[in-house]
């Protein structure tokens, strides 16, 4: 996730340097893709926004903590995580309205009858 505030270029640079890292080393450049600008759940450096990046790459495992050691240390990287990709699994963009509350329970029928429920013991009456 990069700073909103960053220039388009100077965001395409830090993307460069992740990709030759990646190659320099022998590792797979799969894909990127740009997810653009999304609200945060919280502020993170007084910024509300940031903007997704989603790189799909195979590298060795001093590839990866260098990779890191970069992204840590540009302060035009508001956060970073790398995880296992698992082959097969879905790496577009999440859309707008997936993140809409989901659909209430529908409503019952006419003929079936409300749920009954028992009353609890709470112990204040005595047999």
């Amino acid at each position: 996730m990069l700073d909103p505030e960053l220039a388009e270029q100077r965001q395409e640079e830090i993307l460069a340097r992740v990709r030759e890292l990646v190659e320099k080393s022998g590792g797979t450049w799969r894909s990127h893709d740009a997810w653009g600008r999304r609200r945060l759940a919280y502020e993170i450096g007084h910024k509300g926004e940031g903007v997704y990046h989603l790189v799909v790459f195979e590298s060795d495992a001093p590839t990866l903590d260098e990779i890191g050691r970069v992204l840590k240390i540009d302060d035009g990287v508001i956060r970073h995580m790398a995880v296992r990709h698992v082959e097969g699994s879905r790496t577009s963009a999440p859309r707008d309205d997936a993140a809409a509350a989901p659909a209430a329970a529908p409503p019952l029928p006419a003929d079936v009858p409300e749920p009954e429920y028992a009353e609890a013991n709470t112990g204040s009456d005595e047999e």
